[in-house]
């Protein structure tokens, strides 16, 4: 059997391969156990088609082997298939090339592990010998470094991995590389708590993404501002911004820094909301993030500074300052400072909670 081209009848978008047309001339060549080219002009005539569009249903189904070319028998002379041969016909090819690709990519992944490795085998060696630091603070000099190291530490993970990211949307690509592995650390009983902020609500990947590895098991909470990257191992290794220009980041194991950057996670998870998309989940936050711009105002941060902060666009920002002020009945951003003050919210969130909580 030739080989069948797959692309050159696949579909675009969410169109069906096998139109009416196609369906009713297929129908009819069951009935009749064959489709030979002396039958074209009967089948247009039974079927109410042109020749043409008659032709272009054959020739779609030869492609779909449901139509195959009779042993010996003259060019266009086809008998009928079953859709379950068809099938076989059709995709059994396909299958082996995959299994064949999956194969080169096993292969070339242990390649890269061994590549990995080799180097990785005379780090003993290099610090013995008083290379580099003591190893309780490591700096990974750009994001390809940093990527290896963090997939390397957190995949061996046994407890648990708090996480403070910042942003108001998450690209799409990077989710979709660290979804297997949250999957797999959520398997093995590891215990994943993320702080995000709010505007990753809103955010269609990012909210994908969350709902996924909250089903698995995973903690997410949001915060209108939260403190720069953080990703804690274990309790006993930390990740934290270096080299900006780069992406590189600290590898730190120093036990006092860990200690504290374990307290920086949970003083944000503390102040953070639980993740939801409900409305009222949306009004939380919707008070949530003026009362934040109105701390961020009176300290006198200009509004591409205070929307970086806050992880959403320029424009966003700006709404929200203009439904402050309108709020607090003031023209002017100098007129909301008074109202603002009374109100108490030119005194940061988590400062109020303390001053109100019962004691």
């Amino acid at each position: 059997m030739n080989p069948v081209n797959t692309d050159t009848i696949r579909p675009s978008g969410r169109e069906a391969l096998l139109d009416h047309e196609a369906r009713l001339v297929y129908e009819w060549a069951v009935r009749h156990r064959r489709v030979e080219p002396a039958d074209r002009a009967r089948i247009a005539r039974d079927l109410g088609l042109t020749e043409a569009r008659c032709r272009r249903a054959v020739d779609l189904l030869a492609a779909l082997c449901l139509l195959v070319r009779r042993p010996g028998a003259e060019r266009d002379c086809y008998t009928t298939v079953g859709p379950e041969a068809a099938v076989a016909r059709l995709t059994g090819q396909e299958e082996a090339r995959l299994r064949l690709e999956e194969a080169e990519l096993g292969r070339r992944q242990a390649a890269l592990a061994r590549l990995r490795a080799e180097p990785a085998s005379l780090a003993p060696v290099y610090r013995s010998q008083g290379g580099g630091s003591d190893g309780s603070v490591r700096l990974l000099e750009d994001v390809h470094v940093l990527r290896s190291a963090a997939e390397s530490v957190v995949g061996a993970a046994k407890e648990e991995v708090p996480a403070i990211r910042p942003g108001g949307g998450h690209p799409e690509k990077a989710l979709a590389q660290s979804l297997p592995l949250d999957l797999e650390l959520l398997a093995r009983g590891v215990r994943l708590r993320s702080v995000y902020q709010h505007p990753t609500r809103f955010d269609p990947p990012t909210r994908s993404f969350a709902e996924l590895v909250i089903a698995a098991g995973a903690e997410i909470r949001t915060r209108a501002e939260v403190s720069a990257q953080l990703v804690v191992v274990d309790r006993t290794t930390a990740f934290v911004p270096a080299r900006p220009a780069t992406g590189g980041a600290l590898l730190v194991r120093e036990p006092s820094l860990v200690a504290y950057f374990v307290r920086v996670f949970e003083h944000e998870w503390s102040q953070a909301v639980p993740y939801d998309t409900a409305p009222t989940a949306a009004r939380t936050v919707s008070r949530d993030v003026p009362d934040v711009i109105a701390v961020l105002l009176a300290a006198g941060e200009k509004d591409d500074t205070t929307a970086r902060r806050l992880g959403m666009s320029t424009r966003t920002c700006r709404r929200h300052i203009a439904e402050l002020l309108a709020r607090l009945g003031a023209q002017s951003r100098f007129q909301a400072g008074v109202p603002a003050e009374r109100e108490g919210l030119t005194v940061p969130a988590d400062v109020r909670a303390d001053v109100t909580a019962p004691r």
